[in-house]
């Protein structure tokens, strides 16, 4: 599968899962989460998107740098809004084309960042990666917390997962 389709398959299920939710749901700090909320791990799904997007001109990218813009993780409208910007906004890239990647390893301030080559396709499936681990965290956060929100059992699965289930049911 393209990345950009993966992109988009993870924006189809966040977008049905927000679609679920109320928006006193969706910004609920929760104890499974050590008070953090369902939004705010979807924004910080959402940011790592942006983030990839935003900085693909200038051919590095920060993650560390990314927005956190504290309105998606408070309503779900504008958490799907960007969804689809995002969605939009990858059809146009070449995933072969090559970045490099600043990160840091450790807390310290003064740590030197590294840089590490990589493709805007590579950078996707990262995305993706992280998103699907993220979800797997939503999925059992709403499962304690808001049990009367029926979720899909595949959502936070990856796509191996899945197949591998598939092969041993039969």
């Amino acid at each position: 599968m393209d990345p950009r389709k993966g992109t988009q398959v993870i924006a189809d299920q966040v977008a049905d899962l927000l679609n679920l939710m109320t928006n006193k749901e969706y910004s609920q700090a929760l104890p499974t989460f050590n008070g953090s909320s369902v939004g705010q791990h979807i924004r910080h799904i959402i940011d790592f998107y942006l983030c990839l997007i935003n900085s693909s001109a200038q051919l590095n990218i920060n993650y560390d740098e990314r927005e956190r813009n504290p309105n998606i993780e408070t309503d779900c409208l504008t958490a799907k809004s960007l969804l689809e910007i995002i969605t939009q906004k990858i059809q146009n890239m070449d995933v072969e084309q090559r970045v490099m990647v600043c990160s840091s390893f450790v807390a310290d301030k003064n740590e030197k960042l590294i840089l590490i080559p990589s493709s805007i396709g590579r950078e996707l499936m990262y995305a993706y990666d992280h998103a699907i681990h993220h979800l797997a965290m939503i999925k059992i956060g709403i499962q304690i917390h808001f049990p009367e929100i029926l979720i899909s059992q595949d959502l936070g699965v990856a796509p191996s997962t899945l197949k591998y289930r598939q092969k041993c049911a039969q």
